[in-house]
């Protein structure tokens, strides 16, 4: 009993690929892959814990023909067993940039799209049979999606760069009162635009804020419509003037 999970450790860490150590990579692969998905789609995410346990599988069977074919066919010295894992970091690009929302020059799902890159590459480190490395940036990850957001949102940290559009009637030439409004509720102003429209006797503000990211700027909004009678007011999270 003793020699065969001596045989099989020997086999689950050899430089060679064989069909033990590439079902195991596989397997391990996988299981990361979900771990990471897991976290993502609790964030309703797009791409969750099949996305990511099919990329982390996919660049490690990469990494497993890399070492496969010069090994078998070409022999280990003159074969590149880099040549084939090293197109998954740029197709890996493609799939990233998928997981992008692109919404009038706002883009959601970078760290998505970050953190599918960082699993193809655990996947290719599994498959060259590097499993504690592995495991290890499939923690740091966990830590970075988790431990770091709530650091954070300790340090204020979480801010978002939203507009807030309202037409209001009348020429308005104090804002103080939107000021006191969005300070007394820790909304800092960035910038500010003011559109005058003297035929129509109306006047179009476009504040430029950052909030936190799960800030209620409902109630917010409501106080501000009351300043000065208001035809219009929207709030989004790109420059849309």
């Amino acid at each position: 009993m003793i020699q065969y999970f001596e045989s099989l450790y020997e086999s689950l860490n050899s430089l060679d690929v064989s069909t033990t150590n590439s079902i195991f990579r596989l397997i391990l692969s996988m299981a990361l892959g979900m771990i990471i998905g897991a976290e993502r789609k609790r964030k309703g995410q797009i791409a969750g814990v099949r996305t990511f346990a099919l990329i982390s599988m996919g660049a490690c069977l990469a990494m497993l023909l890399s070492i496969y074919v010069p090994q078998e066919y070409l022999g280990l010295k003159n074969g590149d067993p880099g040549r084939i894992a090293a197109q998954v970091i740029t197709g890996i690009g493609f799939i990233g940039g998928g997981a992008m929302i692109h919404l009038k020059g706002a883009v959601k799902g970078l760290t998505t799209a970050a953190g599918i890159w960082m699993t193809a590459i655990i996947g290719m480190a599994v498959g060259i049979g590097m499993y504690i490395p592995s495991i290890a940036a499939t923690a740091l990850i966990l830590i970075t999606l988790v431990a770091l957001e709530q650091y954070e949102k300790h340090l204020r940290l979480d801010s978002e760069s939203k507009v807030i559009n309202l037409s209001v009637e009348g020429i308005i030439s104090d804002i103080q009162p939107y000021r006191q409004i969005l300070a007394d509720n820790s909304v800092q102003i960035s910038t500010f635009f003011i559109e005058y429209d003297y035929a129509g006797n109306s006047t179009q503000l476009n504040f430029v804020v950052l909030a936190r990211s799960h800030s209620p700027l409902l109630p917010v909004l409501n106080k501000i419509s009351s300043v000065h009678p208001t035809k219009r007011l929207s709030l989004s999270s790109q420059l849309a003037i």
